[in-house]
């Protein structure tokens, strides 16, 4: 009987063990679950490549094969616009050849010998993606497709896009004896962040980007066209600031936009986001990593600490006794705190680059080492850090010195 009580409790404790066990285990993977409700996967979304960035820093915050070169199609036409910005005038007459009359559909629909403004063909450019329009755009400011071509890819290189090529100016696609017309959306990301926060000309970008309707007729004042803005993200969220659409038969469907709220400012850039009748994807992943963005990135302020320690300095002195002194660090007085794109449990990293040691003299100010303030392996800042004091080198002369005055003076 007392052996079978025994076995009871020994069931019953096994049971509770097994009850607990099984709490933990639940209440761990919640844990998990909650921490990880906010993020997200390159499972979630259509696109083959995308990427989310932060485009006052620069900073990726979410990539899926975003380093793999694809076909880009007419999100091309950022590079055609912000060059013709900063290389042309606005008001000059741009004379449409045989080659940009040509062009495949989407098309303006311009005439062999016909004048248009430039500002009014970077209107048809952007808004209706119209690829006459940037054949003629390019041979205006580049004399040639190919020059153009040469002035876009120098200006990829300008940007550290280095998976970048382009051969034409409107994003159809093309090879020649060097490769395809490609690009990554990491190189597209930091392409659309020149245009919106970089370049010279990037309040004319943003406006020519951001309108909605745009009317004009040649330089004879002949013909009546009209440009309708085919980027939905600019009705789809709000702080909702640029963008552009594009599609092809080898790229598919392909988006990069930009959006703007309070202090914040996020580029999307999509590459082979479908192939028809899935021309909404590339709006639902825009939303899905905006949303994502907006939800779990805030800037925090980061505080420069001006206290870096001490280091020792080797046969050094500051009028004392000769033995090996210590020296206090310090930053830069004036270093301020700075503020930082981060996301809930990130934090910055700081390291100190300094020597174990130094050998006298040593002036007050001198560089000994610096701080780095960084994230990711991304430096933020770099601050001197500088002693405190200086401490003279120990000499004969000065041991001499030293010994004179404690027995001739007393100190």
């Amino acid at each position: 009987m007392k052996k079978s009580r025994e076995n009871n409790r020994r069931k019953k404790a096994l049971v509770l063990a097994c009850f607990l066990f099984f709490i933990t285990v639940c209440a761990g993977f919640a844990a998990e679950a909650e921490e990880n409700a906010d993020e997200i996967t390159g499972s979630e979304l259509y696109a083959r490549s995308a990427v989310l960035m932060d485009a006052d820093s620069g900073r990726i915050l979410f990539a899926k094969n975003g380093q793999e070169e694809l076909a880009m199609a007419s999100t091309t036409k950022i590079m055609t616009c912000i060059l013709a910005l900063e290389n042309g005038i606005l008001s000059d007459p741009v004379q449409v050849s045989a080659n940009a009359s040509s062009q495949p559909e989407v098309r303006l629909g311009m005439r062999e010998g016909q004048k248009f403004y430039l500002e009014d063909l970077l209107y048809s450019l952007m808004l209706e993606s119209h690829n006459d329009s940037a054949v003629a755009i390019a041979e205006h400011i580049g004399g040639s497709v190919e020059g153009f071509a040469s002035m876009m890819n120098q200006k990829a290189m300008d940007l550290s896009c280095s998976s970048t090529y382009f051969i034409t100016p409107n994003g159809l696609d093309a090879q020649d004896e060097t490769g395809t017309h490609h690009t990554t959306a990491e190189d597209l990301a930091r392409i659309m962040k020149y245009c919106i926060m970089e370049s010279e000309k990037k309040e004319d970008f943003l406006t020519i980007t951001r309108t909605q309707t745009y009317q004009f007729a040649d330089c004879d004042g002949e013909g009546s066209y009209s440009c309708q803005n085919h980027n939905l993200f600019l009705q789809m969220m709000e702080g909702a600031l640029s963008g552009k659409t594009g599609f092809t038969a080898d790229a598919g469907y392909c988006y990069v936009g930009a959006l703007r709220w309070d202090e914040r400012t996020f580029i999307v850039a999509l590459l082979a986001c479908g192939w028809p009748n899935n021309k909404g994807y590339k709006w639902s992943d825009t939303k899905k990593l905006m949303e994502y963005a907006l939800e779990n990135y805030e800037y925090r302020q980061i505080d420069v600490s001006l206290d870096a320690g001490a280091v020792r300095v080797r046969e050094g002195t500051d009028g004392g006794f000769p033995r090996t002194e210590e020296v206090l660090l310090k930053t830069e007085a004036q270093a301020e705190p700075f503020r930082v794109l981060l996301r809930r449990n990130e934090d910055v990293s700081v390291t100190y680059d300094l020597p174990e040691s130094v050998f006298a003299p040593v002036q007050k100010g001198q560089e000994l080492g610096s701080v780095t303030y960084s994230l990711d392996g991304i430096r933020l800042k770099t601050y001197p850090v500088t002693a405190s004091k200086t401490i003279e080198r120990r000499t004969f002369k000065v041991c001499l010195n030293y010994i004179c005055g404690v027995f001739c003076f007393g100190y």
